[in-house]
């Protein structure tokens, strides 16, 4: 019997998680661990930012889920991965500390045929002094108690406004190296519509800020879309949204520091400003999990496995070179790190090879540029692969046929822009393939018959059916593996 160990259970770790339990949960051992015992969706945790949904619709517990296909469950962290083993454990393993309260502070060592990192992100909100709801000045939805605590200050700011008074609302991104700006896009036309369906609309400033070059960047390097028989660009798109509903943009910007009420950022022009603020949510930049790796000798290797950031460095080529050098080739496809066979990475535990937006710093040399996504739809599709991958290695197969590249695959995403059953609304977008290819599609760097944008009411029922449909698969209903991840 052989053991796969997966660390972490966001929407990677359990798309990995749930397959393998499926496929080989009564022949072998599968491990998850996580900090949370919840499993959170989190593209929803935007309408629990406004008011919309609880915590309990966008949250379940894991270890009942888990229970249902044989795959053991802890609630705890990793903190060190030996591949080579060491100590008294002469087999690969991670040492774990526990976050569950009836064992706290315990540690253990589990040991692995084959480890799956989906770790996720660290939340790095110390990297801009006074950014954060727990030791700074903004609010976040990155989480749904995050997000909790945005919409009571956000209920607040509408009581105040009712009350005639005026506020100032901005929303985007806490640094120049952010990802994740969909989140933040969405998050400012819910406030929009929650602020016109209070009656407040015309007391409030609401200023998008974010490290884009341009709107409707997303860290794609922009895109083109086919909307309603014609092509435009992402930023055509982006800036029209954004002057139907009288908001103002600041982009290529890079937040250096929040003060309470106030914040600071620096320009690509290298110029510094200030805005002053009653209500902000700015998305923290990511950052990898603290983990180490140490070889049997306990010999520190985490340069070896990880890249500066943090993320784990899998067969991608990550070759220093110029911006117009990068290529699609460069793109993992099989999520296997180059030295250490059966450990794989996924979703945003992954280091991307290159961002796909041209990198630029100011004149100050701050970096101010966003890096890659890698939530929602290709998180699922790289989970699903490494998990077909493993099942045909226990199988006895010695190459990885199923593959999950950003340069071959599309994504499609349902951006709400109002939670109303009859008003609401959102924008559906939809790029072949994420990482552009020039080399197959010189015009654009993408298929325009795959590609493209709408937003409307039909785009908002799409989101609201999508969160139950996930929601029902992710609980492992009966049928969910016939659903499209």
């Amino acid at each position: 019997m052989a053991r796969v160990l997966i660390l972490g259970a966001g929407i990677s770790g359990h798309t990995t998680a749930r397959y393998l339990g499926k496929w080989i949960g009564n022949e072998h051992e599968v491990i998850v661990v996580s900090p949370n015992a919840k499993w959170n969706w989190i593209p929803s945790n935007i309408w629990v930012g406004v008011g919309e949904m609880t915590e309990k619709q966008v949250t379940f517990e894991l270890e009942p889920i888990y229970r249902k296909i044989n795959v053991k469950f802890h609630q705890a962290r990793a903190l060190s991965i030996y591949p080579d083993g060491g100590g008294a454990m002469q087999e690969p393993h991670v040492m774990i500390e526990y976050t569950d309260p009836a064992r706290s502070g315990e540690s253990a060592a589990i040991p692995y045929d084959y480890l799956v990192n989906a770790t996720g992100p660290k939340l790095n909100f110390g990297a801009t002094p006074g950014l954060g709801p727990d030791e700074g000045y903004t609010t976040s939805v990155c989480t749904p108690q995050h997000a909790l605590h945005a919409n009571e200050q956000l209920q607040a700011a509408i009581t105040a406004m009712k009350q005639g008074q005026q506020k100032t609302f901005v929303i985007g991104t806490g640094h120049g190296m952010c990802t994740c700006q969909g989140a933040a896009f969405e998050y400012i036309y819910n406030v929009d519509h929650l602020l016109r369906q209070a009656g407040v609309r015309d007391r409030a400033r609401l200023v998008w800020i974010s490290n884009e070059y341009e709107l409707g960047d997303f860290g794609m390097g922009g895109v083109h879309i086919k909307r309603g028989g014609y092509i435009t660009n992402g930023k055509v798109f982006a800036e029209s949204l954004m002057v139907e509903r009288g908001m103002e943009w600041i982009v290529r910007a890079a937040v250096k520091q929040v003060e309470p009420g106030k914040l600071t950022y620096e320009l690509l022009d290298g110029s510094e400003h200030e805005l002053e603020f009653d209500f902000a949510m700015l998305i923290p930049p990511f950052a990898g999990q603290p983990l180490k790796a140490f070889d049997a000798t306990g010999t520190d290797i985490t340069a070896e496995l990880f890249a500066p950031n943090g993320f784990m460095k899998v067969d991608g080529d990550y070759t220093p070179k110029p911006y117009e050098d990068w290529s699609k080739e460069d793109w993992p496809r099989t999520y296997q790190t180059p030295k250490y066979k059966n450990i794989f990475a996924i979703g945003i535990a992954f280091a991307p090879p290159h961002p796909i937006s041209k990198p630029m710093k100011s004149t100050n040399g701050t970096p101010i540029s966003p890096t890659p996504p890698r939530t929602g739809m290709p998180s699922a599709a790289i989970g699903k692969a490494v998990a077909e991958n493993i099942r045909d290695l226990l199988q006895g197969d010695v190459e990885l046929t199923h593959t999950a590249s950003m340069a071959e695959m599309g994504a499609a995403c349902v951006a709400s822009t109002g939670f109303h059953i009859f008003k609401g609304t959102a924008a559906t977008m939809t790029v072949f393939p994420v990482v552009p290819d020039y080399e197959t599609y010189p015009e654009y760097g993408r298929d325009m018959h795959l590609t493209f944008g709408e937003i409307g009411l039909a785009g908002h029922w799409m989101k609201y059916i999508l969160h139950h449909v996930f929601m029902y698969q992710a609980k492992l209903r009966p049928g969910w593996s016939v659903l499209p991840d």
